[in-house]
């Protein structure tokens, strides 16, 4: 596959994470997964802009007027060349008046404005009392004409564009941005209304945009209250008064299928709570303790500003893919590798600290280190290693290390803080996936533990899915490679895409709602741009 096509088309890879990463539903819940399927294709529907611009062509007006457009509305101005190419194709005639005035798109698009909110995004449409006046009568100027295609633009722009790719490199986001051709974009539903649903609309967007409508309703009910704990937690069997109020809260979030009002921790309440376990990635134990409590208990608004962020990242992204990948969730804690864009596997990792982020950006996995030196990296030698050289004279030994020209590296075994195979995909981050001697941090439900570097929690399973196709790479051999105490290189004869990614909000192929924590303290800054 060709890098152009890595960027254009990778983030199919993301909608495959979203409806193939998660458990199978219960056959009781079958049948209100597909209600809820059938609530977001209408939510689908309803996200385009349907019908067709003018067809006339015999009433014009003169381009030199668009110049003084822009003088008296200056915000639209960055729009010059989208909007001159597109008049210039059509001749500059009118796209939004026919012999009977204004066509029902218009319509259509100032419904679309007027309900910008439901998008995510702040009400502040620009110039809204003059987008207003263009529906006072029916009268064809080119003021008007150019008022609605202006705001054709920026809407575009807005909703299917998202932030500049300046601004969200400035957050740390280095994953290819989808390319937005107004232009093109414009033209295509002259001959497909339906071009935004399928090439501009990532299919995610609208799932969150429906649980936005769903969360931002349940924010207003009048009996949303917190869960009060007598206890630390509570089991199958117990009873309080606090699993009323929780039975009801899970019920309206859609974890359980019906609110019975008991008191009684029986089987059907620790199935909706293993439900909410599952979306929050919290232990799917039954168990109502602290975790839940907290998770259940934050402020509702809390998570329709979650949602929105996280439709945010989804303006950015283009919509498919084909091939074998993998993909890093940093929230979530995850790999994921795909064949032919089918889920082979998941597997938990563990993701740089706070203070050691991982990086969000691409690459490409070449290569395969069997029992592989760990060259300590300067920041930790300065940090770590020389306070324990000197501290203690035995520090090197003691942790299997040696001296290699002016720096210290760890050697291969089953110690090494590498464990017995890392994976790299060239990059200035200095950023692999690799083996872990401490396996118990796998078992957590945050994994925020490494120094920006990714550990697997099965990295021999990574290794066969890369060798899959190459017969000389038996799992006997990969498994001699990777004890044999002697550092190995291998080259893949087709190096396979790997993503990092950051989303702490996502509909999964059940159609169910998840959350993670804002590991890196991201959410906020994005949300403030999107407000700004």
């Amino acid at each position: 596959m060709t890098s152009f096509l890595r960027y254009k088309f990778f983030w199919l890879l993301l909608i495959s994470f979203f409806y193939l990463s998660c458990n199978n539903e219960k056959q009781d819940r079958k049948k209100s997964v597909e209600k809820d399927s059938l609530d977001i294709e209408r939510e689908k529907k309803s996200g385009s802009i349907e019908g067709n611009f003018s067809s006339q062509s015999n009433v014009h007006f003169d381009s030199s007027l668009l110049s003084s457009f822009f003088r008296k509305y200056p915000a639209f101005k960055s729009l010059n060349t989208e909007i001159r190419q597109f008049y210039s194709s059509r001749n500059w005639s009118y796209a939004w008046y026919d012999k009977d005035g204004l066509i029902e798109q218009a319509d259509n698009l100032n419904n679309h404005l007027m309900n910008i909110s439901e998008e995510g995004l702040p009400d502040n449409v620009p110039y809204k009392d003059s987008l207003s006046r263009i529906f006072d009568d029916a009268e064809m100027e080119p003021e008007r004409e150019l008022m609605l295609t202006s705001q054709y633009f920026s809407y575009a722009n807005t909703v299917w564009g998202g932030l500049s790719e300046k601004e969200t490199r400035s957050i740390k986001w280095y994953l290819p941005r989808k390319t937005l051709d107004l232009k093109s974009l414009l033209d295509s539903m002259l001959v497909d209304n339906s071009i935004i649903s399928k090439g501009y609309s990532f299919r995610q967007y609208n799932l969150l945009k429906s649980y936005l409508k769903k969360y931002r309703a349940i924010d207003s009910l009048a009996e949303w209250r917190s869960v009060e704990m007598k206890s630390k937690s509570l089991h199958f069997g117990d009873s309080s008064s606090a699993i009323a109020t929780l039975r009801f809260k899970l019920f309206a979030l859609g974890d359980l299928s019906r609110d019975s009002k008991s008191t009684q921790f029986d089987a059907e309440l620790e199935e909706g709570v293993k439900n909410f376990q599952s979306r929050m990635g919290l232990t799917r134990d039954g168990i109502i303790g602290n975790n839940l409590i907290r998770k259940i208990n934050l402020p509702m608004y809390q998570y329709v500003q979650k949602i929105i962020v996280n439709m945010e990242r989804s303006r950015w992204v283009p919509v498919s893919l084909s091939g074998d990948y993998l993909i890093v969730n940093i929230p979530a804690y995850q790999l994921f590798a795909y064949e032919n864009d089918s889920l082979v596997f998941t597997m938990n990792v563990v993701v740089g600290k706070s203070v050691h982020k991982t990086v969000i950006f691409n690459g490409d996995l070449k290569f395969i280190v069997f029992s592989p030196y760990w060259n300590v990296p300067p920041e930790i030698m300065k940090k770590e290693i020389l306070p324990g050289i000197r501290k203690d004279p035995n520090y090197l030994k003691r942790n299997n290390m040696e001296w290699n020209g002016q720096s210290v590296r760890q050697k291969p075994g089953p110690k090494n803080s590498l464990g017995l195979v890392k994976f790299l995909f060239p990059n200035s981050y200095n950023i692999y996936l690799h083996d872990s001697p401490a396996k118990s941090l796998f078992s957590e439900d945050s994994r925020a533990f490494s120094h920006g570097c990714i550990r697997l929690a099965e990295p021999r399973k990574l290794a066969e899915y890369l060798f899959r196709k190459d017969p000389q790479w038996t799992k006997k051999k990969i498994d001699a490679a990777m004890h044999s105490g002697k550092e190995q290189w291998v080259t893949l004869q087709r190096p396979i895409p790997v993503y990092i990614a950051y989303l702490t909000a996502w509909v999964d192929r059940s159609g169910k709602l998840n959350f993670r924590d804002d590991v890196y303290h991201r959410d906020a800054n994005l949300l403030k741009m999107i407000l700004k």
